[in-house]
């Protein structure tokens, strides 16, 4: 709650939860990613610490990395558009993420490299957003993705982990 009081945005105890999960989420990777990694690379060559710390950062830039983010919430932003308004459903869902593979496309911000259950930070993400949100447009778009997605790609036969 500190570090989000410091922040200066306002003082309520729902931003200092969100902010708190947020921080808790991103940091806990363990040095098992490409920035983590990078920056223990870097840093093992007795660079200065600075250049370390941009080799890390620079790992963030990738789309399997820092970038996924950006490129699930993109990817939910077109989808969003296709829908123009309406509520999303299971079928429309299947569909559209049919025509994306049909298209050499992926799906992001499912099927972990790692991982071979869902991402237990999603999960934490997916109880807030319950407890919070969950009349958010937004967040039931993603609440249909979560139920709709798994299903299709298992059927693919191509897909380790379908989960987020």
């Amino acid at each position: 709650g500190n570090y989000a009081q410091m922040l200066g945005v306002n003082d309520s105890e729902a931003f200092k939860e969100v902010t708190r999960l947020y921080l808790m989420l991103h940091a806990d990777h363990e040095g098992g990613n490409v920035s983590a990694h990078t920056s223990h690379l870097v840093g093992s060559a007795l660079s200065d610490p600075y250049y370390a710390w941009a080799a890390g950062l620079c790992g963030l830039a990738g789309p399997l990395h820092g970038l996924a983010n950006q490129e699930c919430l993109a990817w939910l932003v077109e989808v969003q558009q296709e829908l123009g308004g309406k509520e999303p459903t299971k079928e429309f869902i299947v569909d559209y993420v049919e025509r994306t593979m049909k298209a050499g496309k992926v799906v992001p911000g499912f099927g972990h490299a790692v991982l071979r259950q869902p991402d237990p930070r999603y999960m934490l993400e997916r109880e807030f957003a319950l407890k919070h949100t969950k009349d958010d447009p937004l967040f039931k778009l993603v609440d249909c993705c979560y139920q709709a997605i798994p299903p299709t790609l298992e059927k693919t036969g191509k897909v380790k982990n379908p989960f987020p």
